[in-house]
């Protein structure tokens, strides 16, 4: 068995039944790169940087705010950069923003488990996209970039999401989409299902993911996570 499939074969071995899941957001539920990366290249054109989207993908791409505006923009306030790209973001948030296919309906399934959303976005963004989207209600913890030290691909993120959930890192399993995602979730020693929104399945693999997905639609998904029924902690 040679490429992706041999891949995903190799490393999933049997499915695993956790006792928690975490998800990414950004790339992950919410189909949310274009406009990211849309609001990026206004932003940063407004103030003398022209990129294109392969910058975005290259240079921005999973990264945290401040450290993009810290090395794109070094004569301005990094804080400020980042207050007013994310407030541009957030104008954009509808009822109607795109979601990753089948997120929903997915997520719906899990009600018998204890679910985190975990990003490397502000809080605000967070909170806007749950409650904008409807989807606040699927989630017993919220964790954002405004709590902790280090952003993702640091672990702290994920840290803090398991000690909220009272759950091990091998009793769960992260879903993401950046290399820096499946990086802070594979530092916190988590299992990791790769989204293929922005990166290739074969490149989430090569990072470290146990299993790499189109959508949440994939008939393979259910043959690497078991989800019990009436589970709760």
């Amino acid at each position: 068995m040679d490429g992706l499939e041999g891949r995903r074969a190799r490393r999933a071995g049997h499915g695993v039944t956790p006792r928690a899941i975490l998800f990414d957001m950004d790339g992950t539920l919410i189909d949310s790169d274009p406009v990211h990366a849309a609001v990026f290249i206004e932003f940063l054109g407004a103030r003398g940087l022209d990129i294109t989207e392969a910058d975005y993908t290259r240079r921005i791409h999973g990264r945290l705010n401040r450290e993009i505006f810290a090395e794109l923009l070094p004569n301005h306030d990094a804080d400020e950069m980042d207050a007013g790209k994310e407030a541009a973001f957030r104008e954009r948030v509808t009822a109607e923003f795109p979601m990753v296919k089948g997120a929903r309906a997915y997520l719906e399934t899990l009600s018998a488990l204890p679910l985190a959303v975990v990003t490397n976005a502000c809080r605000a963004n967070l909170d806007t996209v749950l409650e904008r989207l409807s989807l606040g209600g699927h989630f017993r913890h919220r964790v954002s970039s405004d709590e902790v030290v280090h952003g993702k691909p640091a672990p702290d993120l994920y840290l803090r999401a398991l000690d909220l959930l009272g759950v091990r890192a091998d009793e769960a399993v992260a879903f993401e989409d950046s290399a820096s995602g499946v990086a802070s979730a594979r530092a916190a020693d988590l299992r990791v299902i790769g989204v293929a929104t922005s990166l290739t399945p074969e490149a989430l693999l090569d990072l470290g993911a146990i299993h790499a997905i189109r959508d949440f639609t994939d008939p393979t998904l259910s043959d690497h996570i078991a989800i019990p029924e009436g589970a709760t902690l």
